[in-house]
């Protein structure tokens, strides 16, 4: 199995397994992501969000086992950089495989390499197949903090008591 830095080709079959993560998360309408802006963040001259891919088997054809998109945040108290894995999804039917663990191995690969202080990600309190997987690779949950998201209509009205709005 090789873990590979996605190329602009693999855009549409990334797509393919956001969606599938969204239905896997019991959202699947929730995507609205398209080809081409996912093509435009991905390989920008200056990209903010970044993806490693697995592909299939040799003799399955060329198809992506799985993926992880990721970008940059930020640590004030380590003053450097994470690694925040924003998705992360192997195909049903290939999991078991070692390719799940083969993507987190190389993105923490790549944390290290590059002087990062940590890898972070969310996690559904229901999906134990991927807990499972995050605490065999010695993960560990944060007990005491809650993510918080504002979206939609709240979003744009917090957004409108900007000063000089």
């Amino acid at each position: 199995m090789q873990v590979r830095t996605a190329v602009p080709d693999d855009v549409d079959e990334i797509l393919e397994l956001i969606r599938a993560l969204a239905e896997y998360e019991r959202e699947p309408d929730a995507v609205r992501n398209t080809p081409q802006r996912l093509r435009e963040l991905l390989f920008a001259d200056h990209p903010a969000i970044f993806c490693h891919v697995v592909d299939a088997p040799a003799g399955a054809g060329h198809r992506i086992d799985g993926f992880a998109l990721w970008f940059l945040n930020y640590s004030t108290w380590e003053g450097t950089h994470g690694l925040y894995l924003e998705d992360y999804f192997v195909r049903p039917e290939a999991r078991g495989r070692g390719l799940g663990t083969a993507l987190l191995t190389t993105l923490a690969a790549l944390a290290v390499e590059r002087g990062y202080a940590r890898m972070e990600w969310v996690v559904l309190r229901w999906n134990q197949p991927a807990i499972d997987v995050y605490r065999h690779v010695g993960a560990e949950p944060l007990d005491e903090w809650d993510t918080y998201r504002l979206t939609g209509r709240a979003l744009e009205q917090l957004a409108e008591r900007a000063p000089g709005r």
